[in-house]
């Protein structure tokens, strides 16, 4: 075709407002991403305060495992509530109050002087937590345009990593002092911002609509894609995709089996992402160093703080390759890093302990968080924000968070006890063979949902429940491929 404008017709945006467009939904999208940066920064400072939290209040391996797990259990209780209330209220305010909640349980933790409020500071930061661990790749998923969606979405793990590591450091910081009141108390700080920056974001569009303010929906597609930009084919996309959502579609019964298959695949990915172990690494992380040889708590924390820096690192490259890959190909290749590098951490733990056999473990441990953030990591998040159909897409994405907050309070809860009982080595191990479970069940059941859309992708499940094939090449849309 000629290069040459033809004046007559309509005008097209240009590049610079579309250039415009993207930034303004990737600036919106990183703000509404520091729900992450909460959750990342409490799963990480715990794990540097319970060095300090054990002497301050006594506390056995028993109770160190009550300690952390009852802001899971508030996580668990956080999620399913938080569902129900974006669903009446919207996504916005309900991830504001989620903030809120958050500041205040950081708050108590750091003023707590007996152990009964420290737990009850603790239980509210889990609350805030797990609402927002659901509710911000909600929102982020709502507000993104189709084709960025597994970027888009997967800032909200950038977000996480970039939490923890900030944990780490700020830990590492403060431990010569054994200050963890300071540790536990900043956690207030990502709650206010997140709460200040929602207060300046739109409802999604999708809510609005849902709820008939469709005049305030186009008003928030406008603000969310600029004004150069025509909203037209996306409100209209809008339409047809709520106007599908009629309870009378059998694929909408959660008892269907095009509705069960997606079910069993969030939910067993969710399970598969806590009892491989990866949060016995984030929130244990000093203690295994020091079982290893790194006996101060400096030096425990600072390489912590360096798998902390490993896993920022593999995140952005995950949210680099998500787009191009493919979803199913990061999780296979990162299922199978981290076996073998569970393998690794077992085996350097039977060769006893002592400064050199010290950073082999930190090797091992930092191979497998890479491969955790390349892939189950970020693509777990992802996926459940696309494989449910859209009738039960809500109650899909809560029972598979639900389903991870409760797996992550099980290793939590058991994971001191059962070194006790069984050695460092045999518990790696059992990690190990659960991952590599884990491989097998996503090569069986996980679908590639690169470059489909969110219709395409129902249509996969129906087509899975005939025991058919799909084949619509229609449906995929084009994906460039990544230049040599």
């Amino acid at each position: 075709m000629s290069a040459v404008a033809m004046p007559q017709q309509v005008k097209s945006p240009d590049s610079s407002s579309i250039g415009q467009s993207h930034m303004h939904v990737v600036v919106i999208a990183l703000t509404a991403a520091l729900g992450g940066l909460l959750f990342g920064y409490d799963t990480g400072v715990i794990s540097g305060a319970l060095l300090f939290l054990r002497e301050a209040f006594h506390l056995s391996p028993t109770m160190l495992g009550v300690v952390t797990g009852i802001a899971l259990a508030g996580a668990a209780g956080g999620a399913s509530v938080a569902g129900l209330l974006a669903d009446r209220f919207g996504r916005r305010p309900t991830l504001i109050g989620t903030a809120a909640v958050f500041v205040a349980g950081a708050v108590v933790s750091a003023l707590a002087g007996d152990l009964a409020v420290l737990l009850a500071g603790r239980l509210l930061v889990g609350i805030g937590i797990g609402g927002a661990s659901m509710l911000t790749p909600l929102y982020l998923a709502e507000i993104a345009p189709a084709r960025e969606r597994g970027a888009l979405v997967s800032f909200n793990q950038l977000a996480v990593t970039f939490g923890i590591l900030g944990s780490y450091l700020i830990g590492y910081a403060l431990a010569s002092s054994a200050s963890w009141r300071w540790m536990l108390g900043l956690g207030a700080v990502p709650g206010v911002v997140l709460a200040g920056g929602m207060l300046l974001l739109p409802e999604t569009p999708r809510w609005l609509a849902e709820h008939g303010h469709v005049d305030r929906a186009r008003a928030a597609l406008i603000r969310l894609r600029g004004r150069g930009v025509d909203i037209e084919p996306e409100m209209k996309a809008l339409r047809a995709d709520l106007g599908s959502k009629a309870q009378t579609r059998p694929e909408s019964r959660l008892g269907h089996r095009a509705a069960r298959l997606p079910l069993i695949v969030g939910i067993g990915l969710a399970v598969f992402q806590q009892v491989t172990g990866i949060n016995t690494v984030i929130y244990f992380a000093p203690t295994i160093f020091q079982a290893s040889g790194l006996s101060s708590a400096s030096a425990a924390i600072l390489a912590t703080a360096g798998v902390g820096v490993v896993n920022v690192v593999m995140t952005a490259v995950a949210i680099w390759l998500v787009d191009r890959v493919g979803r199913r190909m990061l999780l296979l290749t990162g299922l199978a890093g981290m076996g073998v590098s569970l393998c690794a951490l077992a085996t350097a733990f039977m060769m006893g302990s002592g400064p050199l056999l010290g950073w082999l473990t930190a090797g091992s441990l930092a191979a497998y968080v890479g491969f955790f953030a390349v892939g189950l990591g970020p693509v777990f998040w992802l996926l459940i924000s696309e494989i449910f159909p859209l009738a039960i897409r809500g109650r899909g994405m809560s029972a598979a968070t639900i389903a991870n907050w409760l797996s992550n309070l099980v290793v939590a809860l058991t994971f001191l006890d059962l070194v006790d009982l069984v050695g460092r080595p045999a518990v790696f191990f059992i990690y190990a063979a659960l991952t590599f479970g884990a491989l097998l069940f996503a090569r069986a059941l996980v679908p590639e949902t690169r470059g489909l859309t969110l219709e395409a992708v129902e249509a996969l499940w129906v087509a899975r429940a005939k025991d058919e094939t799909p084949h619509d090449p229609e449906s995929r849309e084009a994906i460039p491929t990544p230049a040599a």
